[in-house]
């Protein structure tokens, strides 16, 4: 069974490219574009991948990628290697920008919904069967917008992009139990603030 203990050069959990790709961003930090390089080369991949898992599209995570790379690049110098692997501050910084970008295709989409609703004009004869039905939805809205947004966005995403648990909990990278729970604490939010008409 191996040592997982490490040494004093590489402590548990490190590894020599962990202190290679610590040493590139650190010169990176100083202007060195050819060390950034380096760190491009050994961080976009992973950075990609988690995208894609957060993400579930090419594209979007592509672009997620290239604007956290941008965010190394002009942030460098707030890296402490002290602090832990280059590796794990850039895939934090991934994780929230990939999520950031979830929340915000969320909400976009919610605020097509609301804008369709909005602005359907059926024709004359149907408008009195659809008002109830719009007011509804409008209550609806108002309740969704007044959750947080950890129970409001898995509940949108599994209502409104049909995602089951285990996809939201891998697109929000959360466990699946926790998404669960949100999810039944933001239905019981929601089912109050409706019973109460908003």
């Amino acid at each position: 069974m191996p040592d997982t203990r490490g040494d004093a050069r590489h402590p548990a959990g490190r590894s020599p490219d962990d202190d290679r790709v610590d040493g590139l961003l650190t010169r990176a930090a100083e202007g060195d574009q050819q060390a950034f390089a380096g760190v491009y080369d050994a961080l976009a991949p992973p950075v990609m991948g988690l995208a894609c898992r957060v993400l579930r599209d090419k594209a979007q995570a592509e672009e997620v990628t290239q604007d956290v790379m941008i965010e190394v690049w002009r942030t460098a110098d707030r890296f402490r290697p002290e602090r832990g692997a280059a590796r794990s501050w850039v895939l934090t910084l991934a994780h929230r920008r990939a999520v950031d970008r979830v929340r915000s295709v969320a909400a976009g989409r919610a605020r097509e919904l609301r804008s369709g609703v909005l602005e359907h004009e059926p024709p004359f004869d149907v408008v009195a069967e659809a008002v109830e039905g719009r007011e509804e939805q409008r209550v609806v809205f108002r309740c969704l917008a007044k959750l947080e947004d950890a129970q409001r966005v898995p509940l949108m995403l599994a209502f409104y992009q049909g995602l089951t648990y285990a996809e939201v909990a891998d697109a929000l990278a959360a466990p699946a139990g926790t998404i669960k729970s949100r999810m039944r604490q933001g239905l019981q939010s929601l089912r109050a603030c409706l019973e109460a008409g908003s």
